[in-house]
């Protein structure tokens, strides 16, 4: 998977958590940025990777996204190996 098409889904994956307050409020608690600093950060691969780390450790988040996108939870596991951070295999 390409840097690009990785960034494509991580921000559809963005824009999923985005769609309702909860997920969206779960996420930003956890990565401890407010709403300003991911709106700020919204394009920088590493902000981008930090949606996907979300989306991965909260299954039923992922499951969601499957179900509303179509994407495959292995995608978005491909998807987080092609962005900065990614854990070695």
């Amino acid at each position: 998977m390409t840097r690009d098409e990785a960034e494509i889904i991580a921000l559809g994956a963005l824009t999923f958590l985005a769609e309702d307050d909860r997920r969206l409020g779960a996420f930003l608690a956890q990565s401890g940025w407010t709403m300003e600093e991911l709106r700020g950060q919204v394009s920088e691969p590493q902000t981008l990777a930090g949606v996907l780390d979300f989306l991965c450790a909260h299954e039923p988040y992922l499951l969601d996204f499957r179900e509303a996108t179509g994407t495959r939870p292995e995608d978005v596991l491909r998807a987080r190996r092609a962005l900065p951070g990614a854990a070695l295999d």
